[in-house]
């Protein structure tokens, strides 16, 4: 509510100092530890805001409603957590913050605070990206047309996990498993993934993926596999998420004690990079010890 405050002062106004001074005032000064966090983990600053704002008049005036809706649409999200914690009794809370961000994540997190960017999360098939330019034209279209509010309740346990873990990865393998277990957790609380490319794509092409990430897994880059445009080679973007939920689902089918194997997948130190190649090799997802050298 605060945002849209803002956002009408800001149309509202033709002095720049003024605009900036609306969005301080209405938005950000007074904003939730959640907005603070979310802004400190993607680097959001006013100027981002701003631009964004002006920029995107139709998108904006598109998806709000969808932004106040998400209140509705959280009502089993309780429930999810609670097949989590009881999947990994160790669990430890974490506080679930809605924010509007500057449209470049439906959601992180930060600490114990999970951080969900309305603006996107609240998209749906009608949301006009219409002035956006290509590539984040095509792919939020994409998103959007997964309806991302109906499902919600996974994506706040993907991050849940997400704040039970050590992480970001110091390679694309170790960033891969990071992501990969987060999808492998929450589908074991939901009995879902997000229905999103990289799934569908991953299922009926894991052969190849498998073979071209083995050739770029050890790389310090993530561009080619995780959070990017579509790569070239597949026309499908995020497929590193893929990756590494195949990782930690071999991991997983091989274990006798499946609890404790549940228990290991979450508390996998993703920033020690020997630690992620032991896990890989217990896997079994590669043959061969040449994998993880």
């Amino acid at each position: 509510d605060s945002f849209w405050t803002a956002s009408a002062a800001i149309r509202a106004s033709a002095d720049p100092a003024e605009k900036r001074r609306a969005l301080l005032r209405e938005y950000i000064e007074p904003g939730t530890p959640g907005l603070q966090a979310f802004m400190q983990a993607k680097g959001y600053t006013p100027e981002c805001y701003l631009d964004a704002i002006e920029r995107y008049p139709k998108f904006w005036a598109s998806v709000r409603a969808g932004t106040l809706a998400l209140a509705d649409k959280t009502a089993d999200a309780p429930q999810r957590i609670a097949a989590l914690r009881k999947l990994y009794p160790p669990l430890r809370p974490a506080t679930v913050y809605f924010a509007i961000g500057c449209l470049n994540s439906s959601g992180t997190t930060l600490g114990d605070k999970v951080l969900i960017g309305a603006e996107l999360a609240g998209g749906g098939p009608d949301t006009d990206v219409s002035e956006m330019p290509e590539p984040r034209q095509r792919n939020l279209r994409n998103y959007f047309a997964t309806r991302p509010a109906d499902g919600l309740p996974l994506l706040l346990v993907h991050e849940h996990v997400h704040t039970q873990q050590k992480g970001p990865g110091p390679t694309l393998l170790a960033q891969a498993i990071y992501e990969g277990a987060a999808d492998f957790v929450a589908e074991r609380a939901t009995g879902k993934l997000p229905p999103l490319d990289y799934v569908r794509y991953g299922r009926q092409n894991e052969a190849r993926l498998k073979r071209d990430f083995r050739a770029d897994m050890h790389e310090t880059s993530y561009a080619k596999w995780l959070y990017n445009a579509p790569d070239p080679r597949y026309g499908v973007r995020d497929l590193g998420y893929y990756m590494g939920y195949a990782i930690v689902r071999d991991y997983y089918t091989r274990a006798r004690d499946r609890k404790r194997a549940l228990r290991e997948i979450i508390e996998l130190d993703c920033t020690d990079q020997a630690a992620v190649e032991a896990f890989v090799q217990r896997s079994g997802f590669y043959a061969d010890d040449a994998a993880t050298r």
